[in-house]
């Protein structure tokens, strides 16, 4: 496996003012070389100066947060990363690889959940590059490859997990949190080759599809009114109870089995009807 290799270069600033001084010098000798008719030593500085000449194309500029990878005739020679005016081999080729954080959203993609309901999903995804060799000579392009694993990453991991659950079933609604770190580890897993860091995930976008969308808010009204209506069943219950209790400790009334019933009765009405209930007064009889 090819890792990074860092390693340093020459001060630009010393190069900037020792090779034109060099090329300057050697054009002079030449020069004096020629006006002296020795041909022969003349050609030699001219070569040298040359030579000199193309050392000046070895310049290059290393900004923060950012990497240079450099190759002679297809072989890595190492990454150059402390910013300033560098100098190397001008026959080395020099390319540019950002460290910065960055981030992109994917498109929302649409896929069916566990349950095969169709949704719709996006997510953001941070990252950043923290191995320049394998970025740039494992994958082919490790931009489009951070992409297009992270779509593949957030497919998989949404036919993993039910939209909305109820009780301890981790779903996609509930478990924001939970499920992005899944993301983020089944992303981190997928572009560890590429020499990429996965920084953060977050999920962006989370709906059911256009076409169910109608039905399955139905649905969730339904489960939430059944909800309710459980709870509702459950207090009015608990009030009855402690209604009877009272009654029974305080000795206010003694009510054989089927006035209890009636009460019962009366009171569950009370307690869990929608609308206001209308007393009625018995004018008569306990009984009648």
């Amino acid at each position: 496996m090819l890792r990074e290799n860092e390693r340093t270069a020459i001060s630009g600033l010393a190069m900037l003012v020792v090779l034109p001084a060099a090329v300057l010098g050697l054009g002079y000798m030449a020069f004096g070389a020629l006006r002296a008719g020795h041909l022969g030593p003349f050609v030699l500085w001219v070569i040298a100066a040359i030579v000199v000449a193309i050392g000046l194309g070895g310049f290059f500029v290393v900004n923060p947060n950012e990497g240079k990878v450099m190759q002679l005739f297809g072989d890595y020679k190492g990454t150059v990363k402390r910013p300033g005016l560098r100098w190397a081999n001008p026959f080395y080729t020099k390319r540019r690889v950002s460290l910065r954080v960055r981030n992109f959203e994917t498109a929302k993609l649409k896929v069916n959940d566990a349950r095969g309901n169709p949704i719709e999903i996006a997510t953001v995804v941070v990252w950043r590059v923290v191995d320049t060799a394998e970025a740039v000579f494992i994958v082919d392009d490790y931009e489009n490859f951070v992409h297009v694993q992270s779509e593949a990453a957030l497919r998989n991991l949404a036919t993993g997990y039910p939209y909305d659950a109820h009780g301890d079933e981790v779903d996609l609604v509930s478990h924001t949190a939970e499920v992005s770190k899944q993301l983020q580890k089944e992303i981190h897993d997928r572009l560890a080759q590429a020499g990429v860091e996965v920084i953060e995930t977050r999920i962006s976008h989370l709906a059911y599809s256009a076409e169910i969308a109608a039905a399955m808010l139905r649905r969730q009204q339904a489960t939430a009114v059944v909800a309710a209506r459980q709870k509702i069943v459950e207090g009015a219950v608990g009030m009855v109870e402690m209604a009877l209790e009272l009654l029974a400790q305080k000795q206010v009334i003694t009510l054989d089995e089927e006035r209890k019933a009636a009460m019962v009765s009366n009171l569950m009405v009370v307690l869990c009807s929608e609308q206001n209930t209308q007393p009625v007064v018995n004018a008569g009889t306990l009984h009648n």
